[in-house]
């Protein structure tokens, strides 16, 4: 079987992971969100604030994401990673950071 690599557009933000738990996830449960909320042991605040890409993902909730979801929190903790590094890299001022041999 032929190996597939996804390549991604260096351009396009990576999805935050509270995008995929609103837009996939979530409807696909059919629970009220305040019910999700009280079955991961988190305030239903923080989990809007997910929702609503205002807050990351941590490593503690991608633990509880993990748990529930049966993918493991590392998944939940790249995402994070990927959308807050693309994020930083188009924040930060590099120009005068020096190149540093050992």
């Amino acid at each position: 079987m032929a190996e597939i690599i996804a390549k991604r557009n260096p351009k396009r933000c990576p999805t935050h992971p509270g995008a995929l738990l609103r837009e996939d996830i979530l409807p696909a449960l059919k629970l009220p969100k305040t019910a999700i909320a009280d079955a991961l042991g988190m305030s239903r605040q923080h989990l809007y604030d997910i929702l609503r890409e205002r807050k990351p993902v941590s490593a503690e909730v991608a633990v509880r994401f993990g748990a529930a979801f049966g993918d493991g929190p590392d998944v939940w903790l790249r995402m994070q990673a990927a959308y807050d590094a693309w994020h930083a890299s188009r924040k930060v001022d590099v120009s005068k950071v020096p190149r540093l041999a050992a």
